[in-house]
């Protein structure tokens, strides 16, 4: 009958490697697996660089800093000079094809509502005054970040006349839920 193993020896057994050769070579189903599992890594990560070159899914934003004052002297300066209406309250701008157009982002609305024409390239000037938010832009989805400070300029040409939502997609505060704009395309 084999004597047990005291504590001290139990112990110490756990600290050396075990004896002899304890693991073996993998098998083929193992082998094959790993295999598998490689390859696929090798797949997705080269996906992802294909995707940046063929996706087409990539938005060519420019940043700048810019004063958050400076910015809203900006955007009342573009609303005064290109008003046609209002709705809600709120200031409906129509800019001519080809030029920059202001987004102010502010608790809780985008303004001001913007109204460009389908199959024209317009520089989306946006930013915010006050705290971070997100623009999401459906059924193009373009998303990104608002900071305040920061100017971004995006080169946008609707394809389709109607009416496009902007929504926060970054809590912004107690009204985050109703922080919204509009884009009509005629």
């Amino acid at each position: 009958m084999a004597e047990e193993p005291t504590q001290g020896e139990r112990e110490l057994s756990t600290l050396l490697p075990p004896k002899d050769r304890w693991w073996e070579r993998l098998g083929p189903d193992e082998r094959r697996w790993l295999t598998i599992a490689f390859v696929w890594c090798l797949v997705l990560f080269s996906g992802m660089y294909v995707w940046l070159a063929v996706g087409d899914q990539q938005t060519p934003v420019e940043s700048y800093r810019i004063d958050p004052f400076v910015f809203q002297q900006e955007v009342d300066a573009f609303v005064e000079e290109h008003q046609v209406d209002e709705i809600q309250g709120a200031a409906v701008v129509e800019p001519p094809p080809g030029s920059e157009v202001y987004l102010h982002a502010n608790q809780f609305a985008f303004r001001p509502v913007l109204k460009l024409q389908k199959d024209e390239t317009y520089r989306l000037l946006v930013s915010s005054t006050d705290v971070q938010h997100g623009l999401s832009l459906q059924p193009t989805n373009l998303n990104f970040q608002v900071l305040p400070g920061y100017l971004y300029v995006i080169e946008i040409t609707p394809d389709e006349v109607g009416e496009f939502p902007i929504i926060c997609n970054e809590f912004c505060g107690l009204g985050h839920h109703v922080m919204t704009g509009l884009i009509v395309v005629d």
